[in-house]
């Protein structure tokens, strides 16, 4: 059986953004490919979209390291997304199907249930599937891809706090999708600017720890999704 290279750079990546590997760390191809059951192919491939992304870089004398990035690189991401996620609400206002209406519906009544309750583990699930499934309903996979990646290195750089009035965050969130359902794309798109910028403000850096970091590895249980793959 062949692990598609994929399949090992989402484990790689997901790995990355859970704190598994610390920024600096050495990542080494035989200790990947050990890890997650695979040959050192898909682990070099991985590790070249990885590079490509951000989230790897490659050294001299030391090879693929974890990336490093700067308090304004950081910023810089916040930025892009507060561009960019008002474009997908605006494009899905004019491009949204009934399923995806449908869909975003349910997860704004799960939402304002919840909130209402104070369960705020499960809201933080709930805004990030409202928020892809938003993005998926502008009809744009550039844009969806951006997005996506976008969120993989927030929650990599950030951690973020609990919404001061998470109800009054799930009425913004119903209030976009009411706007995507009319059609209306520039209420969309003034809406989900206004929700990214008070999103903002929860969000904090976060910082490496000190000592000595390099080859340093936390236990993971993380393994490459094998559903779907065939011999």
């Amino acid at each position: 059986m062949r692990i598609p290279a994929h399949s090992v750079c989402t484990a790689i990546r997901d790995d990355i953004v859970a704190g598994v590997y610390e920024r600096g760390s050495r990542l080494t191809e035989e200790l990947l490919a050990r890890r997650y059951g695979v040959s050192r192919v898909p682990v070099r491939e991985a590790l070249r979209t990885l590079e490509a992304e951000g989230f790897v870089v490659t050294r001299r004398h030391a090879g693929a390291c974890v990336a490093e990035p700067t308090e304004q690189e950081a910023s810089d991401l916040l930025e892009m997304r507060m561009l960019l996620e008002p474009l997908g609400a605006s494009r899905a206002a004019q491009r949204r199907t009934e399923a995806h209406l449908k869909v975003l519906r349910g997860l704004v009544r799960l939402g304002q249930e919840r909130a209402r309750r104070g369960n705020s583990e499960d809201l933080r699930s709930l805004g990030g599937w409202f928020h892809e499934t938003l993005t998926q309903s502008s009809g744009s996979h550039a844009l969806a891809s951006t997005l996506t990646q976008l969120r993989h290195k927030i929650a990599w750089m950030y951690a973020v706090e609990s919404p001061a009035d998470p109800v009054e965050s799930w009425a913004e969130h119903g209030a976009i999708v009411d706007a995507v359902a009319r059609g209306d794309s520039e209420r969309a798109r003034a809406i989900t600017a206004l929700h990214t910028e008070r999103a903002t403000v929860v969000h904090r850096l976060r910082f490496p720890g000190g000592g000595d970091r390099q080859d340093r590895v936390r236990t993971s249980q993380h393994a490459v999704n094998m559903t779907g793959l065939r011999h």
